[in-house]
């Protein structure tokens, strides 16, 4: 095997792609791993990507055969240290076997979008064997080489929304045709490294960096001293981030629905998808961005759901994330902290709830403590895991909503041979009763909708109500909604009905 169907640009860096930027998890997805010790609290993150054609099974093979060599790090599981005194690492599996992550399945005709995604929903919601490698791809085939469905899932300790992109953009071409390339790379040498090893690696590495980070230490604190000399700092600063760190920490003030109170270890997978450009002039005409209209549009969903529902609510506790990434970040990891509100899900007029949604979000934005949790993070990361997700469950139960969305791709890419149509991503459900996540694809916002069913017992209602929701935002902004099937539904339900 000595070819594959990914992008010349990753081939042409001569070697491994280094990924997330250090072989040991910061304290952040050392908390996220160890967090999964509770069912509730599990973070598998998945991309279901419709493609026009069902690609050819051997280039799909060796494109992820290839993958798993340009990265190295989709060959490695994870080694906990003992007592967790140290934080999680990553090594080569000994026993890395492809089968066991790449799969396919084809169902039986007639098979309705729906149906997909409840195969999609079931193989999330399994748990990742934690000897493995944490992540897991199917191939979900089409009849007669008709519109297939691609299923990637790994665990939220290996990469954020916007690392997973990344991740994608490498590994999927820019074009339908079969592209050769020389070079495969021998894989990475398996590392059998125990628990204790773990720790000792760490510890040997903290002692060699100790007078490098000293030194750092020495010398911000001296640059800090004389900033402060040259320009003192008012006095309510610190107050003020002291309010602002309180804030931040402080769990939304108000309650959580009782419609949406129990929570299960089941996932339910909804769809739905808008222009870009159009989800942009919604968000202009109520004097916000596109992310604010989104917003919008969900608490619109949320305000009917409860309504049809009889159960009407106010505001909702909702949690969104914002990232931290800068320019010469290294591919993957995990770079976000959390901002959690009260969201306005009773206010009915969607401009004036756009305005509303704009104003909080850009509050959450200039809070001085908005990287407030980090300051936490080493510490949580040490707790006993009862403790941890004990905490974790605590704050996380109390959120109805959390919603992301990020950049996808602008181009049209590929998978051995076949094209990709839609991008629909999927958050875990850590304790909250739905997650909403937006990932553009060639000029379409792609949103995945996860629902927890012991909360939300009504799904097909409330894929409606969110539909809805969706609907009245772009007809405030002057944008015609349509009901209709997109062209890859259209081309999805004529295949798949013979």
């Amino acid at each position: 095997m000595n070819t594959t169907d990914l992008p010349a640009s990753a081939v042409e860096s001569g070697g491994p792609v280094e990924w997330g930027g250090r072989r040991t998890m910061t304290d952040f997805e050392a908390t996220m791993w160890r967090m999964g010790a509770d069912p509730r609290l599990r973070s598998p993150v998945a991309m279901v990507e419709v493609l026009d054609r069902t690609p050819d099974w051997d280039r799909f093979l060796a494109a992820h055969e290839w993958a798993t060599r340009v990265l190295p790090l989709t060959r490695m599981h994870v080694v906990d240290t003992p007592l967790h005194l140290g934080n999680p690492v990553w090594a080569v599996d000994p026993n890395f076997d492809l089968s066991l992550h790449v799969r396919r399945q084809q169902l039986p005709p007639p098979a309705t979008f729906e149906q997909v995604l409840q195969v999609c929903q079931t193989e999330v919601a399994e748990p990742f064997d934690p000897a493995r490698p944490p992540w897991q791809v199917l191939l979900i085939e089409g009849p007669e080489g008709g519109p297939a469905v691609y299923l990637i899932k790994t665990h939220h300790s290996l990469t954020d929304g916007l690392g997973g992109i990344q991740l994608l953009a490498l590994l999927h071409s820019r074009q339908r045709r079969h592209t050769p390339h020389e070079w495969l790379g021998e894989p990475p040498a398996a590392e059998p490294i125990g628990s204790w090893g773990a720790l000792s690696e760490q510890v040997n590495r903290g002692v060699r960096a100790a007078p490098a980070r000293l030194a750092a230490t020495a010398l911000r604190t001296s640059r800090t001293l004389a900033a402060l000399a040259s320009r003192p700092v008012s006095p309510a600063v610190p107050v003020r981030y002291i309010r602002s760190l309180n804030h931040m920490l402080a769990p939304p003030m108000c309650p959580p629905s009782p419609l949406l109170r129990d929570r299960s270890l089941s996932y339910r997978f909804g769809v739905l998808e808008v222009t870009v450009e159009a989800l942009k002039r919604a968000g202009k005409a109520g004097g916000g961005s596109l992310n604010d209209a989104y917003i919008a549009a969900l608490l619109g969903g949320f305000r009917r759901y409860h309504e049809a529902m009889d159960c009407p609510v106010g505001k909702i506790p909702m949690a969104m994330p914002v990232s931290m990434r800068v320019g010469d970040n290294p591919l993957g990891g995990n770079r976000f902290t959390g901002a959690r509100f009260s969201a306005p899900a009773d206010i009915e007029d969607p401009l004036e709830r756009i305005e509303a949604v704009h104003e909080i979000v850009l509050a959450v934005r200039e809070e001085p403590a908005l990287d407030a949790l980090m300051l936490f993070i080493p510490a949580l990361s040490r707790l006993p895991a009862p403790l941890l997700t004990g905490w974790y469950a605590g704050q996380s139960t109390r959120l109805d909503l959390q919603a992301s969305n990020f950049r996808g791709m602008p181009v049209p890419v590929y998978i051995a041979g076949a094209r990709i149509e839609r991008m629909f991503p999927f958050g875990p459900l850590p304790g909250c009763a739905v997650m909403v996540v937006l990932a553009s694809h060639c000029g379409v916002c792609c949103i995945g909708i996860n629902a927890d069913p012991a909360a939300v017992t009504e799904p097909d209602l409330f894929l409606s109500c969110m539909g809805a929701g969706l609907d009245e935002v772009l007809h405030a902004g002057g944008v015609t909604a349509s009901r209709g099937l997109p062209a890859w539904r259209k081309a999805w339900e004529k295949s798949h009905d013979r």
